[in-house]
């Protein structure tokens, strides 16, 4: 017998008034289904609906009974206790049918609560979010959110009005996770968290910090999508990484904003589909091992360059979907290029849609400003002494990896995080609990993360943005160390061009540029940046700070790449660099590729690729980069002629490669150099040749030595060094 609204339970006031402004903190004690005296009932929440039934059965056993309202947006019917239901409802724009999301019992396992509240759920990117489930055969989308000091949580998107009264969270014991499993609906669904602060503040809607997509800004809200579920086809590529020692590997990276680079036009970026048909050609021709990619997780502002990202899970929308950027690292893979990222720990925007004050307090970001604010960047800074922040922000780092196969990560502004009185003054920041200035969190910090990545990195690298003289940043933790990889030599690019922007008249006098990184070359294991930070606020392009006439400057710029390259340290070169952009970079521009005709730029170009070639070809110049026998000085104090010559060797017992570097436009003929073997010595790189838009001079492709003591060795070569120009000779046999 049906029975009338009278004779269900009715719903209490303040149930009601709660459910009806948004806030009620435990939905499911009043929705779904439920016992009384007489049976089952079902009890639906559904504000703006103009009627609803309750559907169970299929086919010929379906069964649809009116669900009874008082007008107040409350439907209710009795339901048997043990029988599946639906609900099929008419909204102004259709009618829906779909299992009701409060029939549902607890959706996150406790293993996954208790993990995150220790700080050590590293899968996180499939956990918490809007994950595609199925429970009991029903398709759906489970959501869950972190958000301890909220009173309530509702998820609202383009499949419920926006209306924050239709699918409140149901809070679980613990940390403080909300989560809903919401039957129908599936990726491609845009949806926000709706928080009430636990003073019943209504918050900003607040887009998904573990969010795998979301919309392409200036649109701020999250998109379910599934895991990315790519075919990859880089299974020999992964392990060859995973036997490779990274120390003794050619590493030459081309640092790259893959939406200017790809840019042809005013206000078009391009797409990974693009950036796999130009960018990935170019890199094979150009000779670069790695492709580092500018911040590529979703952020609002593209004028940070991605520097200031709130979507750690997810890959910009601007370039495409997720999958896109899959195919984009494995078509890499099959080229035979690494792909490493740049993600950003240190800090992050207070756009009120991200994660400041998420949940009405300080949660992923300190409460204190001179712990929690960055003046530089105008950002907060992550608590990272806060376990479940720390886990959160591992467990990014680890789906960049896992899920997008990457080959590494260069985390940024690292010093930031190191120290507390970063960039501030006396009384403008927080001692340590030892009275110290050193952020202990962040230490511990790095130190677990690179653990991590170490055992499940499948022999991914990690290179720190470290700028000061911070001991142990390469030192294994287990040594005290932070366990990094590489660590960019901020001290060399600054001495090399700070050298390089003096007229040469002047430089016999500061030869200290040139050498003094050597005193601490091999303390760390390095890599020598020239990248973004160097041609941009003002500073102007690489080329351009370069002096002399415009032969000398290409001259200047071909030598200074061709000294890098032969210097120890790995190499990482800002795109536009490698041909003599001209005017600085700005990542609205399109990219200023040189016409066919630009002989000079044409010519540099042509060079970095001879150097790749070279770097990649002699072991030398490589194997031995981070160990004191790998280099030794020949000439380090020739004040009257600025030249400098240093030997690379490989530890393999041959005679090492010789570097001569001429830094003045002044040829120096008959200037002789002691070797280390007799015979002939082959000229393997002139940054002079004409075919990098040089003069040409140099010494016919070889020299052969006579025996005249010179530099501590009894035989040596008479060159002639061409001007603003570095020569690469190897020993290439006895000779006649």
């Amino acid at each position: 017998m049906r029975q009338s609204a009278s004779s269900l339970p009715a719903l209490a006031q303040h149930d009601l008034v709660l459910l009806e402004e948004g806030r009620h903190p435990d939905p499911f004690a009043v929705l779904g289904r439920h016992g009384f005296a007489g049976g089952s009932f079902v009890r639906a929440f559904l504000p703006g609906c103009n009627y609803a039934e309750l559907v169970t059965g299929e086919g010929e056993e379906r069964n649809a009974v009116p669900m009874v309202t008082n007008g107040d947006g409350v439907f209710q019917a009795p339901a048997p206790a043990d029988i599946p239901y639906r609900l099929r409802i008419s909204w102004p724009d259709g009618i829906v049918e779909a299992a009701d999301p409060y029939a549902f019992g607890l959706s996150l396992s406790e293993d996954d609560i208790y993990l995150f509240a220790e700080g050590r759920h590293f899968d996180l990117g499939t956990r918490l979010g809007a994950n595609p489930r199925s429970f009991d055969g029903i398709d759906g989308v489970l959501f869950a959110v972190w958000a301890p000091n909220a009173s309530q949580v509702a998820v609202v998107g383009n499949f419920n009005g926006w209306d924050v009264r239709r699918h409140p969270m149901r809070r679980r014991l613990g940390p403080g996770i909300w989560e809903l499993f919401i039957p129908g609906i599936g990726p491609g669904a845009v949806y926000k968290y709706a928080i009430t602060g636990s003073n019943g503040e209504k918050l900003p809607w607040k887009a998904d910090p573990l969010g795998r997509r979301h919309e392409e800004p200036p649109r701020t809200g999250s998109i379910v999508s599934a895991a990315p579920d790519f075919e990859w086809d880089d299974a020999g590529w992964l392990k060859r990484r995973e036997r490779a020692n990274p120390m003794a590997e050619p590493l030459a990276i081309y640092e790259v904003h893959v939406g200017s680079w790809l840019r042809t036009e005013w206000g078009r970026m391009g797409s990974w589909e693009e950036a796999c048909d130009r960018l990935i050609p170019y890199l094979e021709y150009m000779g670069f091992s790695h492709v580092e990619l500018l911040p590529i997780t979703e952020h609002p502002f593209g004028g940070s360059w991605g520097y200031q990202p709130l979507g750690l899970f997810a890959p910009t929308a601007r370039l495409g979907p997720p999958e896109s950027f899959a195919r984009f690292v494995d078509r890499c893979h099959a080229a035979g290029i690494g792909v490493i990222l740049d993600w950003v720990p240190a800090h992050f925007p207070s756009d009120e849609h991200g994660l400041a004050r998420f949940d009405g307090t300080a949660l992923y970001e300190h409460e204190d400003p001179r712990q929690g604010f960055h003046r530089d960047w105008n950002t907060l800074i992550y608590n990272v002494g806060r376990r479940e922040v720390r886990g959160f922000l591992i467990a990014s780092a680890l789906w960049w990896l896992e899920t997008f196969h990457l080959d590494g990560l260069r985390v940024d502004a690292v010093a930031s995080m190191l120290y507390r009185d970063y960039s501030r003054e006396p009384g403008e920041w927080v001692p340590n609990h030892l009275g110290g200035r050193e952020n202990l969190e962040a230490i511990s910090f790095f130190q677990e993360l690179n653990t991590l990545v170490g055992a499940r990195g499948r022999g991914a690298i990690t290179i720190a943005e470290e700028s000061t003289a911070w001991p142990g940043v390469t030192a294994p933790v287990h040594h005290g160390g932070l366990g990094f990889h590489f660590k960019w030599n901020m001290g060399w690019m600054h001495d090399t061009l700070r050298y390089f922007v003096r007229d040469p008249i002047h430089r016999g006098y500061h030869g200290d540029d040139v050498t003094f990184g050597l005193i601490y070359a091999f303390s760390e294991n390095f890599v020598l940046p020239i990248s973004h930070d160097e041609v941009v606020h003002g500073k102007g392009s690489l080329i351009s700070r370069m002096p002399g006439d415009d032969w000398q400057r290409f001259a200047n710029l071909r030598l200074c790449l061709s000294l890098m390259w032969t210097h120890p340290g790995k190499k990482l070169l800002f795109m536009g660099c490698e041909f003599g952009q001209e005017e600085e970079w700005n990542v609205d521009a399109p990219f200023p590729w040189p016409a066919d005709d630009d002989v000079r730029r044409r010519g540099t170009m042509q060079l970095v690729r001879d150097l790749n070639a070279v770097y990649r070809g002699h072991p030398a110049l490589h194997r031995l980069d981070h160990q004191a026998e790998g280099f030794g000085w020949v000439i380090a104090d020739d004040q009257a002629n600025a030249v400098f010559a240093f030997t690379r060797s490989a530890g393999d017992g041959r005679p090492p490669l010789l570097v001569i570097a001429n830094m003045t436009p002044v040829p120096r003929h008959d200037y002789r150099v002691g070797v280390a073997a007799a015979g002939l010595w082959a000229e393997r790189l002139n940054s002079d040749a004409e075919i990098y838009g040089g003069s040409g001079l140099g010494n016919g492709g070889q020299a052969a030595t006579t025996p005249l003591a010179s530099h501590g060795q009894a035989q040596s070569l008479s060159l002639t060094l061409p001007p603003l120009a570095l020569l690469v000779l190897e020993h290439a046999g006895a000779g006649e």
